[in-house]
């Protein structure tokens, strides 16, 4: 049996210009490919967050208080009401301070409405809340930003918060059933509902 030719100068040339080609050809492969995979997480980056806004904050403001909106005023977020604040809601307000509008509808009662914000799954819910001597008078979601749980924004739900009042532990005075499917959205509201009869409380000395 013959033995095999050994390879000639030519014969190695040859592969060497070849394995260069095919390196060549798997490198700008590799290139395009991580061009592709960029341009897509650019894409999808881009794509427009699922956001529905139900009502704009001068408009719930309209709503509440007429053609009479008073100025906003502030609740600083200092000492004992910083640390209440983040037990209600479970961890610290993203501000030093949180806006307001109120009046006084009679000589001993006070009238206050807050727009707040509180993180559902992954992204804030925007709710008007309008407290009245001391008591919920309505909820409303002006803007609601996550896949699942928008049920929260219908008036069967929302109802269930007028009348609550803020007991002595923080926690609303009244049961507010759940939506399934939306657990974490109905939490978002709870918490702002006592955040907001928590701050009225602050304000209603001093108004």
């Amino acid at each position: 049996m013959p033995l095999p030719a050994r390879p000639t100068k030519t014969d190695l040339i040859w592969v060497l210009v070849t394995s260069s080609k095919i390196g060549s050809r798997i490198s700008g492969l590799q290139s395009r490919l991580k061009q592709s995979a960029l341009g897509a997480l650019c894409f999808f980056c881009c794509l427009p967050v699922h956001s529905t806004e139900y009502q704009s904050r001068e408009g719930f403001l309209q709503t509440v208080f007429g053609d009479q909106v008073p100025a906003p005023q502030t609740v600083w977020l200092r000492g004992s009401v910083r640390e209440n604040v983040e037990t209600i809601l479970g961890h610290r307000y993203p501000a030093l301070r949180i806006r307001y509008w109120a009046k006084r509808p009679g000589a001993e009662t006070l009238r206050s409405a807050w727009i707040l914000d509180e993180i559902g799954k992954e992204l804030p819910i925007t709710v008007g809340l309008v407290i009245d001597d001391e008591v919920i008078e309505s909820v409303q979601v002006l803007a609601f930003r996550e896949s699942r749980g928008g049920e929260v924004r219908y008036p069967a739900f929302t109802r269930q918060f007028s009348g609550l009042s803020l007991l002595e532990n923080q926690q609303l005075s009244g049961t507010i059933d759940g939506i399934s499917g939306a657990t974490l959205s109905v939490s978002a509201l709870k918490r702002l509902g006592r955040l907001a009869l928590y701050l009225h409380q602050q304000i209603s000395p001093r108004e």
